[in-house]
């Protein structure tokens, strides 16, 4: 068992090692295997409405016991399929759920995966512990995402009714989408109840244990708690978790940050801005991607002005901002302008802690993938980032106010992977049937959400009316 440390929030965690990725990748992780990731071990998804969990989000998530979990809480994390793959990582296998990771890595040696940016933020203690821990041992966690419930004003198109109550109106109301071939997970086709085994104000096992967890041990070794939904601000779970900081907020070191697609009601955001002061440090994620009509088409239910307004309301009540960006194949057009606003309002701000980025590139639904697009236009998009790198770049070598490091990398990353990978994943369809499924839904979609999109995206519309 590895000592508490100092526990710091997301950001600073992020920054405090000091060598760049690749040495980084180098020293800490493949002198040990060249598959060792410590987020397997100290990090944690876990989703309390359905009792699933995976070690990030790249992996498919898996069933936790929900009699087990009544007696020893820990194992919301510490699940027997987990142990396992930390075994193979010890040994130098490659968990095939991590293959996200793997892809990456196997475009070449300079290729930075997230299981380097996702052990970055634990120190080399705590890593030489986990490599030489015995597996069985149940290990405390440093950071922890969970979601209490799917409720969620949203409905995006790359969601689905899984993490998502308005998803699960628009399949009850329309029923599924039809005449989709790549879509074997079901995403679209029915009401995914198993996600949501537990009504509002039933007895929910796993929420109880976290709660047990939380406030015997939990609280006092996380470095990171990270609530996801669903829109979490709507969640009675998150606000009696908030109550515990407002009541007990000395006890604890943990780190808030909460998912937010920032466009709850005014009274939500001001709840959320007053709560700081009770905690150790909040930092709120909100996903984004695109702008004005591309982005409301994208995430149905943005209100982008609202949603830019709340991400500057939130920076000048000293709360870290961060954006996620699900790269797909809709949002690459507006993207540079996104990116170019961010860093117009870094400089304004002289501050590098507004909208801090990770470039995530989406792989399922497979269809909305960004390389679902013809070369021709994604050879279009390189350039473009490519130009939005250089122009922001240089000025990181003599400004702190600009691009970090790892979100140059990410964007490199994502330049490469535009460039040289042809399929989003191992479960990969063919491109005619992508193509059938990206025109298939989209065109459902438009009548379910009364969208239109050959107006949105004109810049598709060719070759949409192709496919």
């Amino acid at each position: 068992m590895i000592g508490e440390g100092n526990p710091k929030n997301h950001f600073e965690t992020i920054l405090q090692n000091t060598l760049p990725p690749k040495e980084f990748k180098k020293v800490h992780l493949d002198s040990r295997s060249n598959s060792f990731c410590g987020a397997k071990w100290y990090n944690a998804t876990v989703w309390l409405g359905s009792g699933m969990t995976t070690s990030c989000h790249h992996p498919l998530p898996h069933k936790i016991d929900p009699i087990a979990v009544q007696t020893n809480p820990k194992l919301l994390h510490n699940t027997p399929e987990k142990k396992q793959q930390r075994k193979q990582m010890q040994c130098g296998e490659r968990p095939s759920g991590c293959e996200y990771c793997w892809k990456i890595e196997d475009m070449g040696p300079e290729h930075i995966s997230d299981r380097v940016y996702k052990s970055w933020i634990y120190t080399n203690e705590e890593l030489t512990d986990a490599f030489t821990a015995d597996v069985e041992q149940d290990v405390e966690l440093r950071s922890l995402e969970i979601a209490f419930d799917r409720t969620c004003n949203f409905a995006c198109s790359y969601c689905n009714p899984a993490f998502s109550s308005t998803w699960v109106k628009d399949i009850k109301t329309h029923g599924a989408y039809e005449n989709l071939q790549s879509d074997g997970r079901g995403h679209f086709d029915h009401e995914h109840n198993s996600s949501q085994l537990y009504g509002y104000g039933e007895y929910n096992p796993y929420v109880e244990a976290f709660f047990k967890w939380w406030e015997s041990d939990l609280h006092k070794t996380l470095r990171q708690l990270r609530v996801t939904g669903g829109e979490p601000l709507m969640s009675a779970d998150l606000w009696k978790l908030i109550e515990w900081f407002e009541k007990n907020g000395d006890k604890s070191q943990t780190s808030l940050a909460i998912n937010s697609n920032l466009v709850a009601k005014p009274e939500l955001i001001q709840r959320l801005i007053n709560v700081k002061k009770h905690l150790p440090s909040l930092g709120v994620y909100s996903s984004c991607e695109a702008i004005d009509g591309a982005a409301e088409y994208i995430r149905d239910g943005m209100v982008f002005d609202q949603w830019w307004s709340n991400m500057q309301k939130l920076h000048n009540a000293d709360i870290d901002t961060h954006c996620m960006l699900t790269i797909n194949a809709l949002c690459l057009e507006t993207l540079p302008a996104l990116v170019d606003s961010i860093m117009q309002k870094r400089l304004e701000y002289n501050s590098n802690r507004f909208a801090i980025m990770s470039f995530n590139i989406l792989r399922f639904p497979s269809f909305q993938s960004p390389l679902v697009l013809p070369d021709e236009i994604k050879a279009k998009h390189v350039a473009k980032l490519t130009e939005l790198r250089h122009r922001w770049a240089p000025k990181y070598l003599n400004r702190t106010d600009c691009f970090h490091e790892f979100e140059l990398g990410q964007l490199d990353r994502l330049i490469e992977y535009l460039q040289v990978v042809d399929e989003p994943h191992s479960e990969g369809f063919d491109i005619p049937k992508l193509h059938n499924d990206f025109k298939k839904f989209y065109q459902q979609y438009d009548i379910r959400r009364n969208k239109n999109f050959e107006a949105t995206f004109p810049e598709l519309k060719e070759w949409y009316e192709t496919l």
